[in-house]
């Protein structure tokens, strides 16, 4: 779905006036904070971790997208007047880290399969985030504090990044499941 494809209303197709629910949308964009540290952490993580191979040459201009995309994020909830909750931060930092502990079939070193299961997380984030910005995308209609534009950017970008990290993911998952000896 690309930005022009986001629904401009309700169920109807109507436009939909009024004030943000501010108490509602500040729940949602922290628990999208959240997962942004959750995908900053990851990406970083799995660019280091794979460094001086060509996945990680890919991977590392989309972790600093997604970085940048979290700051993105941030800004939003400044100008809408949503404080970042800093335990959902904490706790989505914390369940990064949980998910560097998930069993690979290796005890001692990474899997072949670790890079292909975290690919398909990052993508997971990615695809999240593309549902915040689609989410936000028609209030900008209502609301002068979100940017029309920059909306449509960031659903861009996060489109980009799929494409490019299921390319990566495919290409990492063949390698690891075909036997090619």
């Amino acid at each position: 779905m690309s930005a022009s494809d986001v629904p401009s209303g309700g169920a109807t197709g109507t436009r939909q006036v009024g004030r943000l629910r501010l108490d509602l949308l500040g729940i949602y964009l922290n628990d999208h904070l959240a997962g942004a540290t959750v995908g900053t952490n990851r990406a970083r993580y799995l660019a280091h971790a794979t460094r001086g191979t060509p996945i990680s040459e890919a991977l590392a201009p989309i972790a600093r997208e997604i970085a940048q995309d979290r700051r993105s994020l941030l800004d939003i909830m400044a100008r809408l007047g949503v404080p970042a909750r800093q335990y959902k931060v904490w706790a989505g930092r914390a369940a990064e880290l949980a998910g560097r502990l998930k069993s690979n079939g290796s005890l001692v070193r990474r899997s072949p399969l670790t890079t292909v299961v975290e690919l398909e997380l990052l993508r997971l984030g990615v695809e999240g985030k593309a549902a915040g910005w689609r989410t936000l995308r028609p209030l900008a209609g209502t609301d002068g504090r979100l940017d029309p534009r920059q909306l449509d950017h960031l659903l861009e970008r996060a489109d980009r990044q799929l494409r490019t990290l299921e390319e990566i993911r495919f290409r990492r998952s063949q390698e690891v499941f075909r036997d090619l000896g």
